[in-house]
């Protein structure tokens, strides 16, 4: 594993370069998954589900869900699971905001002839799914934001740097099997202060064996964490409004979406409800994936009023 000084050193020169030419910056290639009805549907078009994970997730954690998007969506809905960039099979690169995010969808959407689909995103995916939707609202059909607010700042996030440094400074010896990896970068990482369970194992799942039998992060690290002002905050523009369908899903145990945020959540979109699934945190969709799974699939399928 590399220390995060020589990627620092790197990225500082080219934050410089980041603030003044964001706007020449590229779209990268997003990697995806697929979900379809493989039987012949007749004449009926439905538009496909665009499922977006959160900070250090991937598509790979969605799988199970979106195999039941993709049966109890009715009439079937072809769901498309993305990385986003510096995660999962996706480039890395330094650049990282939800201008970014939202123009990587963009041109995911372009590249693959999409003319409309529903959005669903959790955390950072979900705030990427409100910013693409306030940008390109002719493509959205409806959106699904899963425990973030576009008002309220993120909550506290100060460990977060302390998370990352601990997953890049683990030692593990090359060419011994993933689940002995895993096992010895898990105890590393209780070393290391994160005592919660079921964040390393989820942290874990980035972790990954290289063809010469090393082991290394999916997610770029020193990216996400010279960006992390940019993953904090929501980059709304005064005036812009999603009048789609949209729902709010939050976890009664999180922070995420505070009640006092349903007002401003209703002038940004105005056509949205907020529910909460009940003893569920931040990651209601594992938490809590029958319920989640519910309120998803029973929005999705209501019929579209004009």
């Amino acid at each position: 594993m590399k220390f995060l000084t020589q990627s620092f050193l790197k990225l500082r020169k080219l934050q410089h370069r980041q603030l003044c030419n964001e706007a020449r910056l590229e779209p990268v290639k997003l990697a995806y998954a697929t979900y379809e009805n493989t039987l012949p549907v007749q004449d009926i078009h439905q538009n496909p589900l665009v499922v977006m994970h959160g900070l250090f997730g991937s598509k790979s954690n969605w799988n199970s869900l979106c195999k039941v998007f993709q049966q109890k969506t009715k009439p079937s809905r072809k769901i498309i699971a993305l990385d986003a960039r510096n995660h999962g099979d996706s480039p890395h690169d330094p650049h990282h905001s939800y201008e970014l995010l939202a123009l990587d969808l963009k041109n995911f959407f372009d590249s693959v002839g999409i003319e409309k689909a529903s959005v669903l995103g959790h955390s950072m995916g979900g705030r990427t799914a409100m910013l693409f939707a306030l940008k390109y609202p002719e493509l959205v059909e409806k959106l699904i934001v899963v425990d973030i607010s576009p008002i309220s700042t993120s909550p506290d996030i100060s460990s977060m740097p302390i998370y990352m440094r601990a997953l890049n400074s683990l030692k593990i010896p090359s060419n011994i099997p993933l689940s002995r990896a895993r096992l010895a970068a898990d105890l590393q990482l209780v070393e290391g202060g994160i005592t919660d369970k079921n964040l390393r194992a989820f942290l874990l799942t980035n972790l990954i064996q290289t063809q010469n039998g090393s082991f290394n992060w999916r997610v770029n690290i020193p990216a996400l964490l010279m960006n992390l002002d940019n993953i904090k905050r929501f980059p709304y523009e005064k005036g812009k409004v999603f009048d789609g369908p949209t729902l709010f899903i939050g976890g009664s145990s999180s922070d995420y979406i505070k009640k006092e945020d349903i007002p401003g959540i209703k002038n940004i979109f105005p056509n949205s409800a907020v529910q909460y699934i009940e003893g569920a945190g931040h990651w209601l969709h594992s938490e809590k994936p029958t319920e989640f799974l519910q309120l998803s699939v029973e929005f999705l399928n209501r019929p579209n009023t004009s």
